[in-house]
């Protein structure tokens, strides 16, 4: 038995609180090297009274195996210990590491813990995101639908962007293409900034308290969310609080001002007079037109928190993605999480952070974060097609097995955004392995995101080609990808087991993935052909099952035989009547 491979640690990932009421624990341990584990646990005031509970293998990566077990405490209470089997025979696994004998006189000293099940230590997300599918909108490329606020020099729609393009698209066209969306079957939007900036990606922020006036007003935006709620569209804003803009008016009064300026502690400046090549100051990455915010200086720490409160109360959004999070401090975001929880209950709080996010999703920071592993999993998969079925599932486990249920729950999983290039452009072109991957996105647990005009075909290198204007006409769509992204968006809207069911993969299948997604009653199959080869793949159920992307109906007393042509997928649940 590999002894170094075994892992546990309370409070963590590993074991934490799902809800007021239920514990999950986890246990680690090298691949294939453990047959059995089982959880001995109890009261630490009651220990006489403990109890045993097989441990399931619930998933696996290139490794290790991963149990798990659910717990319902009801003194709010769990003392707990493991115990192993493998080839080597029986241990105990406590604090104190693997022991082949327990002493329950001592146990006292050295079992695992959750001492206590405190209401407020335990991570809620918001329920309404579980159902959501969101559309991420960079807003100077979508629609222009009011040329009076137009920037001078505009390029003209269509044409390939560079970094300093502007084509006029504003809040006004967002709104104007509601019915749009709607058709879709989107009920989330992502905007990234838009308050006031020079750029035409607003990560550069001139005045946090104005939406941009190529982008509109303050009234526009009030106008685009409440259109959006009265559709069912909750609407969330891009937070930049690492960084201000060049022009930002107190770094501007530091450049005249230096010492003498009210501001200087606002930002990390090393050497004044001000210089910018190199910046003598921090910055975001090493780009002089971003100084990094002192987020340690009470005053900046209270003019951001009156920022996030003040779009939410005037504006009415919900939530916030919060720009290059991960160098920002855990303190400022702790704070940030009750400010705007108070602003509103149910906001989401998404990170950026582009690898293993579990210190900032502990329930006192974010929601999520972005999931840009599994973006990187989905590449390597579908569009490269360089790793193995077997390998898919094995980085997705890994991702899963970061973080927490309910983090799970409400990831932001995405193929793509504004800071990468488009999927489509990675595959070449080849709509139909992007057909796959969304298939799979849109059928995964956590919550999909569609970067704008991915839909329709749209390509694009790395930034800035991965910003190109969006398409509105029809003759140029790829109708195929269309009519497949809304036909998924309508089959994950109405099978609730697809929004919020318990994600399992099948095994016992060659030449595919496949899984099932249960809730309730609930559950449905999801068969994804990744290859140019026809597949049959058997499932081991009874029953007449109706494949919701096609149709085709499919009996079994015994095996269900699924034929699985090249790049296509199947989803399956039992007929009703």
């Amino acid at each position: 038995m590999n002894l170094q491979a075994i892992y546990h640690r309370p409070k963590s990932n590993f074991c934490y609180a799902y809800d007021e009421n239920v514990i999950h624990i986890r246990l680690r341990a090298a691949k294939g090297d453990i047959k059995k584990a089982v959880l001995i646990y109890g009261d630490k005031y009651n220990w006489e009274k403990r109890q045993e509970l097989n441990m399931k293998l619930v998933c696996s990566d290139d490794l290790y195996d991963y149990f798990m077990v659910e717990v319902s405490p009801e003194s709010k209470r769990l003392a707990y210990y493991f115990k192993v089997e493998g080839g080597e025979g029986e241990f105990y696994f406590t604090e104190w590491g693997l022991i082949k004998d327990i002493e329950e006189k001592e146990v006292y000293l050295h079992f695992f813990q959750y001492p206590y099940m405190n209401k407020e230590d335990i991570h809620k997300v918001p329920e309404w995101v579980k159902d959501t599918v969101f559309y991420q909108i960079f807003p100077e490329r979508f629609f222009n639908g009011d040329t009076s606020n137009d920037p001078d020099e505009l390029t003209e729609w269509g044409e390939l962007p560079t970094s300093g393009s502007f084509y006029g698209g504003d809040l006004r066209g967002i709104i104007e293409k509601l019915d749009y969306l709607e058709e879709l079957g989107i009920n989330g939007i992502y905007l990234t900034p838009i308050f006031e900036s020079p750029t035409n990606h607003k990560y550069d922020t001139k005045d946090y308290f104005k939406v941009d006036p190529h982008f509109g007003d303050l009234e526009t935006l009030k106008e685009l969310v409440s259109k959006c709620h009265e559709r069912g569209i909750k609407v969330i804003l891009d937070a930049v609080f690492n960084h201000c803009g060049y022009f930002f008016e107190p770094f501007q009064d530091v450049i005249k001002r230096g010492k003498e300026s009210p501001y200087y502690d606002w930002f990390h400046i090393r050497k004044w007079p001000i210089e910018t090549d190199p910046p003598s100051y921090d910055t975001f990455a090493f780009t002089y037109r971003m100084p990094k915010l002192n987020t340690s200086n009470p005053e900046v720490r209270e003019y951001l928190l009156k920022v996030a409160r003040y779009w939410i109360e005037e504006a009415d959004i919900d939530g916030w993605r919060l720009d290059v999070s991960d160098e920002v401090s855990h303190d400022f975001w702790r704070e940030f999480r009750k400010v705007v929880k108070e602003a509103k209950k149910d906001a989401y709080i998404v990170g950026e952070l582009w690898l293993d996010a579990y210190p900032w999703l502990k329930g006192d920071q974010f929601d999520a974060v972005m999931n840009y592993p599994v973006m990187r999993a989905l590449l390597q998969y579908f569009a490269y097609g360089n790793i193995s079925d077997s390998q898919f599932k094995e980085l997705i486990n890994k991702v899963r097995m970061r973080n927490t249920k309910q983090v799970n729950d409400v990831m932001l999983n995405l193929m793509e955004s504004h800071d990468t290039s488009r999927f489509l452009t990675e595959c070449n072109g080849d709509a139909d392995k992007l057909m796959m991957a969304v298939t799979f996105l849109l059928t995964y647990e956590g919550v999909p995101c569609i970067y704008y005009g991915t839909e329709i075909g749209i390509e694009g290198g790395h930034d800035p080609d991965c910003r190109r204007t969006m398409e509105w006409n029809k003759e140029n769509w790829n109708l195929k990808l269309f009519n497949h992204y809304k036909k998924l968006i309508g089959l994950r809207k109405q099978n609730k087991a697809l929004r919020r069911g318990k994600f399992e993969w099948l095994d016992n299948i060659e030449g595919v993935i496949g899984f099932t997604r249960e809730y309730e009653d609930e559950k449905v199959f999801v068969l994804i052909n990744n290859s140019n080869f026809d597949k049959k793949v058997t499932l081991e159920v009874n029953g007449i099952y109706v494949d919701k992307l096609t149709g085709d109906v499919f009996k079994s007393d015994n095996d269900l035989c699924i034929d699985i042509p090249m790049y296509s997928a199947r989803i399956l649940a039992l007929c009703s009547n």
